[in-house]
């Protein structure tokens, strides 16, 4: 009789040790779950850094290359590579490093903001909400409350009001 005691309470002990494998997978699971959203919101978080950063970047640019022009005579680039090498000038001139890529689509590609067929800001093709709505730096003070990454536009003046002429393109 001692025998089969001993034989059932085992069974039980098995029983439990199933039980609490099962518990920790499944525990596991949903850490790991809630792990990964928190992962991909400090990433978009990263990514609307960097489109800030290199906004500003585009904003500093034109404004170099605005104010680089003779007395008088201050105008907007035509073309994004102008702002790499400054064709008004003999000695190569350069506002910009490079031209970055849009962080948030990871693709090479804006929308160029155009007054009178000369480029006056960027913005991003992304049609992702913002998560950042508010608490923005005062010349970045137009990008609160949007409801897309495109529609955060980088002008040079910051304020400047752009009506649409058909002046958007890629």
């Amino acid at each position: 009789m001692a025998r089969r005691t001993n034989s059932c309470s085992q069974r039980r002990q098995r029983g439990f040790a199933y039980l609490w494998t099962l518990m920790l997978v499944a525990f596991m699971g949903i850490g790991l779950t809630i792990g990964a959203d928190l992962y991909a919101t400090a990433a978009r978080r990263d990514k609307e850094r960097e489109l800030l950063f290199i906004g500003h970047e585009f904003r500093h640019a034109l404004e170099r290359y605005y104010n680089a022009g003779a007395a008088g005579q201050n105008q907007y680039p035509l073309t994004l590579e102008d702002l790499l090498k400054d064709p008004r000038f003999p000695s190569p001139r350069r506002h910009l490093r490079r031209l970055y890529a849009d962080p948030v689509t990871g693709k090479a590609e804006w929308n160029l903001v155009l007054q009178q067929g000369r480029i006056v800001g960027v913005r991003s093709t992304s049609t992702q909400r913002p998560i950042k709505q508010d608490n923005f730096d005062d010349d970045d003070a137009g990008l609160a409350r949007k409801s897309r990454y495109a529609d955060w536009i980088f002008t040079y003046p910051h304020d400047l009001f752009t009506a649409s002429q058909g002046g958007d393109k890629k």
